[in-house]
């Protein structure tokens, strides 16, 4: 028996709340199969559908699902059941499930098959809860069998995503690999001998593994640190100094001697007037 589903509370996105914007080049086109006419149609379909669920704007030929757009074109299967022989495919397996954590996959997947990014870190650990159970297609069957599925694309609607407003289309700002897969394959590559590489592929050489030791960073990197200067400390030794320190006698010592003033000449300017005689 499987665990049921982690209740999640919604948080406000652009897809929950009612637009008014004019429709313009940015508005996403909803790719009907009741709509499709023509084989010219039906193609156009079919790659909407590869560019939503693989991220492949270049669908190499080893990607294509000939069997399945055979059985499209025929109708005799429908748009919901193609996209999910997509996401139970090799090919997701190998971009997506194979080199992503969990995390990551259920905000990948809801992006793709749902139009929308996950809420919040809780709903990612409730279908994270999903694939442990029943694994990538169980979990692709939860997600397409949804509700929040069949209410915005039903079973004749290629999946996209809903209200894109001031946002990048989701496929271009997911790469293909993960943090962890981005790093390892770069360390690979340039041939990088370095702690991050230590911690991912665990080389041998002991001044390396050294080196990706939290703990000898950290002490490595305070002992470059400048020196601080103690405030308290300093205000504490000088309040101390000037309380021990007796204060200079600036006084004169003859205080008998009294003061002398005396009226200084001044020439007014009146002396200097011409006088009549």
């Amino acid at each position: 028996m499987s665990l049921p589903l982690l209740d999640v509370k919604p948080q406000t996105q652009n897809q929950r709340v009612a637009g008014y914007e004019v429709p313009n080049e940015d508005t996403p086109q909803a790719y009907r199969l009741v709509e499709a006419t023509t084989d010219e149609d039906v193609s156009n379909l079919i790659w909407a559908a590869y560019r939503q669920i693989f991220s492949e704007h270049l669908v190499l030929a080893s990607y294509r699902q000939i069997a399945l757009e055979s059985q499209l074109r025929n109708r005799a299967i429908s748009v919901q059941d193609f996209i999910r022989a997509l996401g139970k495919s090799e090919v997701y397996r190998k971009l997506v499930f194979d080199t992503n954590s969990n995390y990551r996959l259920v905000d990948i997947t809801f992006k793709r098959f749902l139009g929308r990014a996950t809420y919040n870190q809780e709903e990612q650990i409730a279908w994270s809860i999903v694939i442990v159970n029943r694994g990538l297609p169980g979990f692709i069957d939860a997600i397409v069998d949804s509700p929040e599925y069949i209410a915005n694309f039903g079973d004749d609607i290629v999946p996209y995503q809903r209200r894109r407003f001031n946002e990048r289309p989701f496929n271009l700002v997911n790469p293909r690999y993960g943090l962890y897969w981005r790093i390892r394959e770069q360390g690979i590559k340039e041939g990088i001998s370095s702690p991050v590489r230590t911690y991912y592929e665990g080389a041998v050489r002991k001044e390396v593994i050294r080196e990706g030791i939290p703990a000898n960073f950290l002490s490595m990197a305070q002992s470059i640190l400048p020196t601080e200067r103690n405030y308290q400390r300093t205000i504490a030794t000088v309040t101390s100094q000037i309380a021990n320190n007796p204060l200079v006698d600036t006084t004169r010592q003859d205080a008998t001697i009294p003061a002398t003033v005396t009226r200084t000449k001044v020439a007014l300017p009146y002396r200097y007037l011409p006088t009549n005689n």
